[in-house]
């Protein structure tokens, strides 16, 4: 069943998506394997440019975090969107991993986290909330505080 109105979705929530993300590397930001669409680690930026660098908890607030993962997942969105067209395509959110650069004694990394679930449950519909893995990392790339990975069931 494909999920209606996404792209009408993010009209009426008032959200616009950044530019599609481009490689920091040697890689693409998405490829299809049958139903299955991998996205590659989204930061969070606009462009090349990063929106936040540090560590939660140690120069950057819990807030600071979820807005972090909030602007990353947007960063999904447009290079899924990039990718198929259409965030209409959808059918659900197979997998969400969120990845915090934190100091070891942090402890807080569902409220950052949320950031991402909560956009796409906002976009895709409570029933589309993925199931998700959240790490405590000691750095992530660029000097960035998340860094989230998705995987995307698309209608065939």
């Amino acid at each position: 069943m494909v999920v209606p109105g996404a792209d009408a979705r993010l009209l009426e929530l008032d959200i616009d998506l950044p530019p599609p993300p481009t490689p920091f590397g040697a890689y693409v930001e998405a490829v299809q394997v049958g139903p299955l669409l991998f996205l590659s680690g989204m930061l969070p930026v606009i462009g090349h440019e990063a929106i936040y660098h540090g560590r939660i908890g140690e120069g950057l607030s819990v807030l600071e975090g979820y807005d972090a993962a909030r602007a990353a997942c947007l960063s999904g969105l447009a290079a899924a969107k990039a990718h198929l067209g259409s965030l209409n395509k959808i059918t659900r959110i197979a997998k969400l991993g969120v990845y915090i650069a934190s100091p070891g004694d942090f402890q807080e990394h569902p409220k950052v986290a949320d950031g991402a679930s909560e956009l796409l449950r906002d976009v895709f519909g409570a029933s589309s909330v993925p199931p998700r893995i959240v790490l405590g990392v000691s750095s992530i790339p660029l000097g960035m505080p998340v860094e989230i990975e998705l995987v995307l069931e698309i209608e065939s």
